[in-house]
């Protein structure tokens, strides 16, 4: 990658955490694989609400097809009864087999896995431009943080992750791709759903994954 990819993907990084509720904390790549594109892709969102999943799922398969990609939910492919209880790991092995039969050859599946609670500030102070010659006037301004209760507000960050798998029939079933993505607006689902996408989509751009993109090979002096 030469420095104006570098720097593109950096502008991008700065664009995107900066008016985002989610934020790409971790990414893995399999060190053996240069690129990857899929024929067929199946996406999966597990989550217990199944308004918030067909979403997900939906707004993610809505994503990859605007760049090129065949995405295919899951909520569309599995029997209405698949996921109402637990699967043994020869289910499991059977599904696979069924989706490399309908020409599936990677899977995209992303999850929640932790919630934390959080504190933070969501009030800035009045004052903060101004100095105060003495502790007095200080301490007259800002004494209304003592009774406000709305000044620290308790949030939760949802910790999610996506994951590529390949499931081609010639080579070993294996993880491609992993992100570790926080959520800090769960509350707001659509908006949540709509940033966590935009980041997936971002992080497959950039590791030259299901979405494979001609960069200009010159180096340019910036």
């Amino acid at each position: 990658m030469n420095k104006f990819e570098h720097y593109i993907l950096l502008l991008l990084v700065i664009l995107l955490s900066a008016c985002s509720s989610s934020e790409l904390v971790e990414n893995w790549k399999n060190p053996d694989i240069e690129t990857f594109e899929a024929q067929k892709v199946l996406v999966i969102g597990i989550t217990s609400n199944e308004d918030n999943r067909k979403f997900f799922e939906r707004k993610l398969v809505s994503e990859l097809g605007r760049n090129g990609v065949n995405g295919v939910k899951s909520i569309d492919f599995f029997e209405k009864n698949f996921t109402t209880s637990p699967k043994t790991e020869a289910e499991i092995m059977g599904l696979e087999s069924q989706l490399i039969e309908q020409g599936f050859d990677a899977i995209l599946l992303s999850k929640v896995v932790g919630v934390e609670d959080k504190v933070t500030v969501v009030k800035a102070y009045r004052n903060l431009d101004r100095t105060f010659n003495n502790f007095r006037d200080d301490y007259f301004d800002n004494q209304e943080i003592f009774h406000d209760q709305e000044y620290y507000e308790e949030y939760q960050i949802f910790h999610a992750e996506s994951s590529l798998y390949c499931i081609c029939p010639d080579k070993a079933k294996e993880l491609i791709w992993k992100g570790s993505i926080d959520v800090t607006e769960p509350e707001n689902t659509r908006k949540a759903v709509g940033d966590y996408v935009k980041v997936v989509i971002w992080a497959l751009k950039a590791q030259q994954l299901l979405i494979i993109e001609e960069f200009i090979d010159e180096d340019f002096d910036l």
